[in-house]
Formats: structure tokens, C-alpha cells, sequence
């Protein structure tokens, strides 16, 4: 109650923020006569006078209003587009790394150019993230001349572009590119071998376009690189045939609220029966129950056509969200094998990760973050808590006036598809167009069947017809056009209405079901009610909708029959449609801290990467690690004095065998001290002693080599070593996450286990990088002049990155072929065979 008295006397925060930022708006508009009258020259060269201006001490904040005033201008000519109040509004919001919370059709990509250009001033670099490559592609040609007309150089980041368009591409004033590309172009960054190879820049500043898609929905499942495991797959063929043999509530139960599956007393009998094994919890069983689960849930929670779809002999992921076929991704942990099994299609081996990140890792590394969505305002507390951004809640230029109906109840599916069709047959005679939004592909081809049984014209636009998606949806508003659409596909395209719609009422959307969360049943009803145009809304839910079923519908059931209602009589009450809002927010906060819960670990991961990279950065900006490898070798010897020389006893009863053992082993030579030197060394002596001999053998081995050729190789070694490690300790870290959850029945927290045992483990892999460093250092042999030359260039080749996924599936896949050597081998400076009398790599060697 006091809550409501305070917000009708000072208004609510988003109407103080908004207050705020009036005087802002107000100076920009004064400024509007004074830029006007400027030619085209003079108003371009206002971006050479702020760059000016801000080496001179100027801030971003002192130029924001003259640059949007120019930025407006600009706009006005080029793409014959004034930006409205709201939209300054916005550009403000975004300036200052806030979420701009605007309806669809508000012109959210316009606003982003107010932002853009003012950030972008200082030379570093502004990249604008999308959720597709149309998207990418679009607003980069699109709002690119307005860029190009006031002297700003754009770029766009899409996939199959090769590393020398990217570079091109980051070093734009403004790039463009989707969410992954940006993820996997640093994730492939930190994979390479010269700084001159690294394609972005340091992270500057972004504007995240659809920010609850990017930063929400798409939190939930980390961005993986990783290259093939040597691990046989005919295990899970063999598996997937046992599975018709498990029936459900005898040998395993389902738990859909939790989406998961897990075996009974009765069923664990039953698997350790058929896979002949004794006791399928011996860790020596413990991938054969892992097998036995995966293939479980990909037959009882994963449906074909609404998890995935099976495609030229592939199992392709379906986008929860979008509906959009996720081709070349794969689900983690086996799922994927185990659902290629199921479809009987070929099953491809499972991937061992080289390198990982979330994308509020990745997206938390920029110093300044910005979003622009239709729908934000209900996820504000995440946004806060995990991305430290506000939400702004911008009003719209003209006044909301689509009608938002009640939900409709029906008692059985078949009632609500009745329902749906009946709707759709009446506005389609009145003219008016209809967008039905479905949650599944199964269930749009559903609709499509019964429409084409009325002999109802329509499109259907689904993960099937992804490629048509734009065309299909800028269509929507004709004319009595009926649209099918899986969720939000084509979200970020514009439906504008046709002639004679908007008397008609405008766009009508109909929803076939809720989702899960409210953000997408939003932005499906926000695709109507565009600047003020008329439209309307209405949902058709069942009892035996999953989110009803599963979140408790027995007392609407029980409401129903009490009425005596029957099975074509809908419920329409707002109690009813405040009661679902009420299970969306449950399952809403279940999905926040499964995402909390990812991020919770991945920040012990983030930490490791850090120091990782920061390593690798240090090694390729380096051109002598003479000091690091002193270090090193140092740090072993004092280690190994440590362990052999101990203070307690007299020195001719330490284990002087061992020492000469570890001494050959780590530095490559003898130790042949006599019995009376060894008599006369203290723990101290020893040290320097031992400090003295590796340090004249590390001179010999430089002198051996050559400085030049010491220096290179060092610096290759450690790259090596600093891979291979972290490759492995991704794997073992893996394994971990796997299993600390059990850490839970002995009344441990899995969370502080997981920290305290990685921490432990990244220590020692640290160690044995160093130790493993040292060792082949001492040890390695060059025979030739180029043999260092050719370890680099191995290196190059052994580390292209063989496949890109989402921790639940990745994209492009592309194997390389191994490449087969004709005749002996050329050294690079030997003289070239084809008798040029060049060198081989100024010649053939090119090739």
C-alpha cells in the first residue's frame, strides 16, 4: 500500500529516470537549427572536429549532444528517418550501458545508430551484436550508410568469412555480427600462434540487439570449441537397442518439470542384466550407466520435430526458443550420439573441448555493455544481478492501442485445435490478417493440416523454412494472409499492415499455447500494435498443455467440472490468465538459477582462462623469454634441492641416487660429484651448487642451438606446453563438474568442493607444464637450421579448431584432411628443386 501512495507522489524509477533525461532531449532538438543548414561536407566533418575534441580532453558525455544532433541530420538525408524524442531517449540509455526496454516497430536499430556513432568516435572500436546473420548482414548495409556518410568505416562478422576479412571487419569503427561469431572469434583468438593472426580487438563497447534472447536464453549453454575424442561409438548402438525393454514407472521415472529421467531399483537390475555386468555403479561400469541414461532421455524427453529434426541423415538441434534449425550444432555429454542412435542415422564420435565460454563471461569482459529489446522489463533483476545492467522502460511515439484478450481454456487438445482453426476461418473471411505462433514444429504442421482441410490459404514459417523466414514474416500483414510461425522465428523483421488492415482491426495474433517464459509469449503478442496501429491478441491454452499439465491444472479441471462446462466451452478470466503468469514466474525463476548455477562454475573456469590467456598473450607479445625460462629452471632446481636436501640429516645419507635420477631426467646430464664433495654440501650448498651446473648447461645447450634459434624455440615450447595442458585440464575439470554433485549426500556444498578441488588442480597442472618445459627443453634435438621453423609451422596446423558448439550443439564442423607429402623433404632455405636458384620457401615452397 505505501508502495503505491510513494509511486503516485514521485512516480516510479523508470518515470524519474525518464524525467531525467528530458533536459538532455531538449538540448539536442535546440541544437537543430544550428545543424540544419550545414552541407554535406560540413556536417561529415563534424566527426573529424569531435575525434579532435576529444584528444583535447573532451568527454563523450560533453559532445553527446551535438553528436546526436548531427546523427539525426545525417539520418534525415540518408535514410530519410528523423529520429523521434523516444528515440533520443533511447540513444541515451544505450550511451550511458543501460538496457532500452522499446515495443516492436519502435525502431530499435535506428536508435542503436545514436549510440553507435558517439561511441565510436573514440577509434576503439563498437560492435553490434544480432541474433542472426540476415539481421547482421541487414542493419550493417542499412545503417552502414549513414555510418560511411559521416566518415565512420563499418564492418560485419558473419560465418565463413576467412581470418583476413574478420581482421578487416574488428578493425572497423563499427562492426557488426552475431552473438557466436563474436564468442568463437575470441575463443579462436586465444588458440593462435602470432598476435599478428588475432582478428579483434580489445572489447570496447556493445550494443546487444534482443539482449533477453542473447544474454537470457541463450545463457543457459556455454560456446565450445573442441576437436574429435578417441572414444568408439558402437557402445551407444548397442545401448539404444536395449532401451525398448525399459518401460516407464517400472524401470525408470520422468521428471518433466526438472527434464529429467533416472533409473528404478528395478531398472538398474534390468540394465546391469542386459549389458552383462555385475554392479553397473563399479567405476569400472561407470560409462556404461552413462550410456544407459543418455539413451534414456533421448527417448523419453528428447521428440523428434520438437527438439530436433532429422535432416540429410543428421540429427539437427531445435531452437527452444526460436524454432530456428540449429545446423552443425550438437548436444553435450553424449546426448547427441545417443539421439543419432535412436534416429538410426550415422553416429558421429563425441568431441574433446579445447576451448570454452559462456556468453556472460564473454560479454562481461567489455568495459561498457548496452541492450535494446522489446521485452526486458521482466528479467530486470537478472540483467542487474548477473550483467550489472538497468533496464529503462522507454514510452512508445505513439499511444498502444492493440486489445489484449483473455486467455481461452479448453478442456482437451482437440477442443483447443478446434477452437484455433474456427478463429482463424472467421477473421480470415473478415480479411484480416492472422499470426498464429506456435511452440513446436510438430505443432505448427498440425495447424498447417487442419487449415489446408478448410481450404484456408497460408504460410507456415518454421525451422524447416528458416531461409524464407524474413520474406514470409515482412508478408504478415497483407491482406487476409495467415501465418504460421514456430515461436519468435523472424523476430527483428518489421510486419507493416497492408492497405485497408488497420480498418479491419489490424493484425490479429494468435498464440497456440503459453511458453514457459512471458518474454516470449510478449514478443509474440508485441508483433502487433506497431506505432500505434490497430491489432489484437489471444491465446488458446488445453488442460493438457504441458505447462498447465505439469504445473497443476486439477483446480481449473475441477472448476470446469464443477460448471458443468463443456469440452468446445472455453474458460476466459483474467484470474485464469494471472494463475498461468503465476506458474511462467515459477518456472522462470527455475531457469534463473539454472543459468546462476552455470555461471557459478563457470566463474571458477573464468579465473583459469584468464590466467591462461593472459600466459599465451604474454608468450606471443614476448620475443625473449630468456628470463621466464631462467625462472623456471630455477624455480625446479630449488624444488628438487628441496626434496633430496634435508637440513635433519647428514648430507651422505640423503638419497643421492634419487637426485642423480631427477637430475638426468629433468636437465639431461650426469651428476658425477665424488663422495667427498658430496660429504662437505649443506641444503643451502646443494641449491646454489646444483643452480650453478644447469645454469652452464642451459648456456651450453643456447651456444649448441644458437641464441636466435633458443629464443624461438622457448617461446614454441611454451605455447605447446601451455596448450596441451589447459586442453587436458578442461577434461579433467570436466570430469569434476560431472561428479561433485555427489560431494552433496556427505553435507558439502558441490560449489565450494568444485572451487577448492579446481584450484588444486589448475595449480598442479601449472607445475607440470613447467616441469614438462624444462624437460624437453634440455632434451630436444634440432638437426637442421629450419627444424624450428617446421615445429611452428606443425604447431599452426595441429591446432585449426575442428568444431564449433553450443554447449548443447556448436556450428560449422569441418574436418580437415591430412595432408600427404610427395617425395623427400625440402628444407625451407635449402636451394629450391625446380632449378630457380631461389630458396625453397621464396619459391615452391609457397605452395
Amino acid at each position: 500500500m505505501l508502495l503505491k501512495v510513494m509511486k503516485k507522489l514521485f512516480g516510479s524509477q523508470n518515470e524519474r529516470v525518464l524525467k531525467s533525461l528530458q533536459p538532455m532531449v531538449e538540448r539536442i532538438n535546440a541544437l537543430e537549427p544550428e545543424i540544419a543548414p550545414l552541407d554535406d561536407a560540413a556536417l561529415a566533418a563534424k566527426t573529424v572536429e569531435f575525434r579532435e575534441r576529444l584528444e583535447q580532453g573532451a568527454t563523450l558525455d560533453d559532445l553527446l549532444p551535438e553528436a546526436f544532433a548531427v546523427v539525426r541530420e545525417a539520418s534525415r538525408r540518408v535514410l530519410s528517418m528523423r529520429h523521434f524524442d523516444v528515440q533520443l531517449i533511447g540513444g541515451i540509455v544505450l550511451h550511458q550501458g543501460k538496457i532500452a526496454e522499446m515495443k516492436t516497430g519502435e525502431g530499435k536499430t535506428l536508435v542503436a545508430t545514436l549510440a553507435v556513432y558517439l561511441n565510436a568516435l573514440t577509434g576503439r572500436g563498437v560492435h553490434v551484436v544480432t541474433v542472426n546473420d540476415y539481421l547482421a548482414r541487414r542493419d550493417a548495409e542499412w545503417m552502414g550508410r549513414l555510418y560511411n556518410f559521416l566518415g565512420l568505416t563499418v564492418g560485419v562478422v558473419i560465418p565463413g568469412v576467412d581470418d583476413a576479412a574478420r581482421k578487416e571487419a574488428y578493425a572497423a569503427d563499427v562492426t557488426y555480427g552475431t552473438n557466436n561469431e563474436f564468442g568463437f572469434d575470441y575463443l579462436r583468438d586465444n588458440m593462435k600462434f602470432s598476435l599478428d593472426d588475432f582478428c579483434q580487438r580489445p572489447p570496447h563497447y556493445a550494443i546487444v540487439d534482443e539482449v533477453d534472447s542473447i544474454l537470457i536464453d541463450e545463457a543457459r549453454t556455454p560456446l565450445i570449441i573442441s576437436g574429435p575424442a578417441d572414444v568408439s561409438t558402437d557402445l551407444y548402438v548397442k545401448v539404444n537397442t536395449l532401451i525398448p525393454r525399459f518401460q516407464p514407472e517400472v524401470h525408470y521415472t520422468v521428471d518433466e518439470k526438472a527434464r529429467s529421467v533416472s533409473l528404478t531399483e528395478d531398472g538398474v537390475a534390468l540394465g546391469e542384466e542386459l549389458l552383462a555386468v555385475e554392479n553397473l555403479y563399479d567405476p569400472r561400469n561407470i560409462e556404461q550407466l552413462h550410456h544407459l541414461n543418455q539413451a534414456l532421455k533421448a527417448h523419453v524427453l528428447f521428440k523428434r520435430d520438437v527438439d530436433y529434426l532429422v535432416a540429410d541423415g543428421q540429427v539437427v538441434i531445435v531452437d527452444e526458443f526460436t524454432g530456428r534449425a540449429m545446423t552443425g550444432r550438437r548436444f553435450s555429454d553424449g546426448l547427441h550420439q545417443a539421439l543419432e542412435a535412436k534416429e538410426g542415422v550415422k553416429v558421429e564420435r563425441e568431441n574433446q573441448t579445447l576451448a570454452s565460454v559462456t556468453f556472460q563471461n564473454y560479454f562481461r569482459m567489455y568495459e561498457k555493455l548496452a541492450g535494446m529489446t522489446g521485452t526486458a522489463d521482466t528479467e530486470a533483476a537478472e540483467f542487474k544481478k548477473i550483467y550489472n545492467l538497468d533496464v529503462v522502460v522507454i514510452p512508445t511515439h505513439h499511444p498502444m492501442v492493440r486489445e489484449d484478450h483473455p486467455d481461452a481454456i479448453y478442456k482437451t487438445l482437440a477442443a483447443k485445435y478446434r477452437a484455433i482453426v474456427r478463429e482463424i476461418k472467421e477473421l480470415h473471411q473478415e480479411g484480416r490478417p492472422v499470426l498464429v505462433g506456435t511452440v513446436s514444429i510438430d505443432v505448427s504442421e498440425k495447424i498447417s493440416g487442419l487449415l489446408k482441410k478448410e481450404k484456408i490459404p497460408h504460410s507456415v514459417l518454421n525451422a524447416k523454412q528458416h531461409a524464407k523466414e524474413a520474406e514470409i514474416v515482412t508478408e504478415a500483414g497483407q491482406q487476409g494472409r495467415v501465418t504460421i510461425a514456430t515461436n519468435m522465428a523472424g523476430r527483428g523483421t518489421d510486419i507493416k499492415l497492408g492497405e485497408g488492415v488497420p480498418g479491419l482491426g489490424g493484425l490479429h495474433i494468435l498464440g497456440t499455447s503459453r511458453h514457459e517464459s512471458r518474454r516470449i509469449d510478449n514478443q509474440l503478442r508485441g508483433r502487433a500494435g506497431r506505432q500505434g496501429d490497430p491489432g489484437s491478441s489471444r491465446f488458446f491454452l488445453s488442460l493438457e498443455d504441458d505447462l498447465l499439465r505439469v504445473f497443476g491444472s486439477d483446480r481449473i479441471s475441477g472448476i470446469m467440472d464443477r460448471l458443468g462446462m463443456e469440452e468446445d466451452e472455453p474458460i476466459e478470466h483474467n484470474m485464469i490468465s494471472k494463475a498461468i503468469e503465476n506458474a511462467q514466474r515459477k518456472v522462470e525463476g527455475h531457469n534463473f538459477e539454472i543459468r546462476k548455477h552455470l555461471l557459478e562454475y563457470d566463474d571458477v573456469m573464468n579465473k583459469q582462462r584468464e590466467v591462461i590467456y593472459g600466459q599465451r598473450r604474454e608468450l606471443l607479445e614476448s620475443s625473449d623469454l630468456k628470463e621466464a625460462v631462467t625462472e623456471m629452471v630455477t624455480e625446479q632446481v630449488q624444488a628438487l634441492a628441496a626434496d633430496i636436501g634435508d637440513a635433519n640429516i647428514p648430507s651422505v645419507d640423503w638419497d643421492w641416487s634419487a637426485l642423480e635420477e631427477r637430475v638426468n631426467d629433468l636437465f639431461f646430464f650426469p651428476l658425477d660429484w665424488d663422495e667427498a664433495a658430496k660429504s662437505e654440501l649443506n641444503a643451502a650448498e646443494l641449491e646454489s651448487r646444483l643452480l650453478e651446473l644447469v645454469k652452464k648447461r642451459y648456456q651450453e645447450r643456447e651456444e649448441e642451438i644458437g641464441a636466435d634459434n633458443m629464443r624461438q624455440l622457448e617461446r614454441l615450447l611454451l605455447l605447446q606446453m601451455v596448450d596441451s595442458h589447459w586442453k587436458e585440464h578442461l577434461l579433467n575439470m570436466d570430469h569434476l563438474k560431472e561428479g561433485i554433485g555427489l560431494r552433496g549426500y556427505g553435507q558439502k556444498n558441490p560449489l565450494i568442493e568444485y572451487k577448492r578441488e579446481g584450484f588444486k588442480m589448475f595449480r598442479e597442472m601449472i607445475d607440470r607444464m613447467e616441469e614438462q618445459t624444462v624437460r624437453t627443453l634440455f632434451r630436444v634435438r634440432l638437426v637442421r637450421s629450419d627444424d624450428v621453423e617446421e615445429l611452428e609451422s606443425q604447431q599452426r596446423n595441429r591446432r585449426q579448431p575442428m568444431q564449433l558448439s553450443r554447449g548443447e550443439g556448436g556450428a560449422e564442423a569441418g574436418a580437415r584432411q591430412p595432408v600427404t607429402r610427395q617425395g623427400d623433404k625440402v628444407g625451407r632455405n635449402a636451394p629450391c628443386p625446380c632449378g630457380s636458384g631461389k630458396k625453397h620457401k621464396r619459391c615452391c615452397g609457397r605452395q
